[in-house]
């Protein structure tokens, strides 16, 4: 990805933790998402920023911002400021976001101009997105993230069993 903030390699080595890959469990329902949303064509969905301006400061990956938007949906997770914190402590947002941590306006603004994109109708295939929802049908990003939920077996009006 040219011309976006992006963040560090999850196989990189640091001191502490010594990598983010070995915190995250082959079977850990972050994997899902992290799938999900790479599997989406962004723009023609409709979000904006998904092609990199060519002068001003780098910006987040819209990728990056529907991950985090896709984790606070299935945890439960609503307010801009509380998916900051979360970016910042959580080491399966760490990881599923490359250790980014957008500030609160960053995702209210992600919310705000791509209303229509987290909406918008996506296309049946049968590629790798697919595969993981099990044939759900192809209505919108939510609708998805309903069968992802159902998928991962956690009910509509509840979260993550623990």
């Amino acid at each position: 990805m040219k011309r976006f903030i992006e963040g560090q390699d999850r196989s990189q080595v640091t001191l502490l933790p010594e990598c983010l890959d070995d915190y995250i469990g082959e079977d850990n329902p972050v994997r899902v998402v992290d799938a999900f949303v790479d599997e989406l064509d962004l723009e023609t969905l409709g979000f904006e920023g998904a092609t990199a301006a060519a002068t001003g400061r780098p910006a987040y990956h819209p990728s990056v911002l529907l991950k985090l938007y896709v984790y606070g949906y299935l945890n439960r997770i609503q307010s801009s400021r509380r998916l900051e914190r979360e970016a910042q402590r959580n080491i399966e947002l760490m990881w599923l976001t490359g250790r980014l941590a957008p500030d609160f306006k960053t995702i209210a603004d992600f919310r705000h101009d791509n209303g229509i994109g987290i909406r918008n109708r996506t296309r049946p295939g049968a590629d790798r997105r697919e595969r993981l929802l099990d044939g759900a049908p192809p209505y919108s990003i939510t609708g998805r993230l309903s069968s992802v939920r159902q998928l991962l077996g956690w009910g509509l009006d509840s979260g993550p069993t623990t």
